[in-house]
C-alpha cells in the first residue's frame, strides 16, 4: 500500500472519530438540558396572578423593604396610628415647671424675733382646739385628695365592706380610731410622766405593740414644747391639732405619730402626711401663742406587732418643698369652696 492510500485511510478515520465526538456532545447537551428542565425549572407562583397594577404601591413597599426610606419618626407615626400615642405622662411631669401658689406666704415668720429657740423651762403648751369657721388641715387634705389616691382608698373601703359587712367595717374603723387615740394618750404619759395619771394595765396592753415599736425613737426625743396642742395660721386662716413639738436628735421638730398595719419604709408611703407636717410647721410659726419657730418635721409610723417604727425626718428644705405643695392644696380648697358657695 502506497503512502497516498495510507494517508487517505488515516484522514477517513479521524473524520469518523470527530463525527462520533460531535454526536456524543450533542447527546450530552440534550441530556443536561432535559435534566435542568426537571430539577431547575422555576415553579409558577400563584402570586403572579395578582393584579400588580392594583397593588403596585404595596408590592413596591414590600420589595424595597431593605432599602426602605423609613425613619424612626415615620415608624413612631405608624405605631401611633396602629396602637395609639405613647403615654408620656411621667416624662412630662418631670419637665413641667413647678406651680407657684397664688397665696404664697413664707414658711418662717419674719415678724417673730425668736426663731428656733431651745426649750424653755415649764410645761409644754396644750392649747385646746376652738371650733370656729377656720378650715382644718384634715378637711383641706381630704377635700383636695388626688383622684388616684381617692380611687385606691375607695377600692380598699369597698373590699373591706365586702369582707366585714357595713356594720363590721364601721366597728373596724372605730377600733382603729380608738387604738390611735389610746396610743397618743400613752405617749403623752411617757413624755410627761409627772403630770399624767397612770393608765389601767388593760389600756397599756392594747397599745403595747405600738409602744414597743417606737421605743428606739423616743430615746432621741427631748425638750417637749407642745403636746396635743391647737395651732392656727392667722394669715391663711386654717387650723389643726399638732401631736407634738419637741427636739429630735437636737433639732426642734413638729412630730406626728401614726399607726399602721402595713410597713411604710419610705416617706412617699405616708401619702399626705408630709403635707400635714408642713401645714403644722407653718401654723406654729404664724401662731402668736407660740414664742418659737420650727422648720423641721418628723413622721413616726408605729406598728401593732412591735416591729421597729419608721421615723421619716423632714429637714428644712424638704419642709419648704411640701409647704409650697400645701399652699397649692389650700388654694384648691378655697376655689372648690367658692364653686360650692361655702366660702
Amino acid at each position: 500500500m502506497g503512502p497516498a492510500l495510507f494517508f487517505y485511510k488515516k484522514c477517513c478515520g479521524l473524520t469518523l472519530f470527530s463525527a462520533d465526538l460531535v454526536n456524543k456532545e450533542r447527546l450530552l447537551r440534550r441530556f443536561l438540558t432535559a435534566s435542568s428542565g426537571l430539577y431547575m425549572k422555576k415553579k409558577t407562583s400563584e402570586y403572579e396572578c395578582v393584579d400588580q397594577e392594583k397593588y403596585e404601591d404595596l408590592i413596591r413597599s414590600v420589595t424595597s423593604f431593605k432599602d426602605s426610606s423609613q425613619t424612626p419618626e415615620s415608624l413612631f407615626e405608624e405605631d401611633n396610628v396602629l396602637y395609639g400615642p405613647v403615654s408620656q405622662r411621667k416624662h412630662l411631669a418631670k419637665e413641667a415647671d413647678p406651680q407657684i401658689p397664688g397665696n404664697w406666704v413664707p414658711l418662717m415668720n419674719p415678724a417673730k424675733n425668736s426663731p428656733l429657740q431651745k426649750a424653755s423651762p415649764g410645761p409644754p403648751l396644750r392649747i385646746g382646739l376652738q371650733r370656729h369657721k377656720m378650715a382644718s388641715v384634715t378637711s383641706v387634705l381630704q377635700r383636695t385628695m388626688p383622684l388616684e389616691q381617692a380611687f385606691f382608698l375607695e377600692r380598699w373601703k369597698r373590699k373591706m365592706i365586702l369582707e366585714l359587712g357595713q356594720e363590721g367595717f364601721a366597728e373596724y374603723t372605730k377600733g382603729i380610731f380608738q387604738q390611735g387615740k389610746l396610743f397618743h394618750a400613752t405617749l403623752e404619759e411617757l413624755l410627761l410622766p409627772e403630770e399624767c395619771p397612770v393608765k389601767e394595765e388593760e389600756e397599756h396592753s392594747s397599745s403595747s405593740g405600738y409602744l414597743a415599736s417606737v421605743q428606739h425613737v423616743l430615746q432621741d426625743v427631748s425638750g417637749v414644747r407642745a403636746l396635743e396642742s391647737a395651732v392656727q395660721h392667722e394669715t391663711l386662716q386654717y387650723q389643726g391639732l399638732v401631736d407634738c413639738v419637741a427636739e429630735y436628735r437636737g433639732t426642734l421638730c413638729v412630730i406626728d405619730w401614726k399607726t399602721s398595719g402595713k410597713s411604710k419604709p419610705l416617706l412617699r408611703n405616708t401619702f399626705d402626711n408630709p403635707l400635714q407636717i408642713a401645714a403644722y410647721v407653718g401654723a406654729v410659726n404664724h401662731d402668736a401663742n407660740y414664742d418659737f419657730q420650727v422648720d423641721c418635721g418628723l413622721i413616726v409610723v408605729a406598728y401593732k406587732d412591735g416591729s421597729p417604727a419608721h421615723a421619716h425626718y423632714m429637714d428644712s428644705e424638704l419642709c419648704s418643698q411640701y409647704w409650697n405643695k400645701w399652699l397649692l392644696r389650700l388654694e384648691e380648697f378655697r376655689e372648690k369652696g367658692k364653686d360650692s358657695g361655702t366660702v
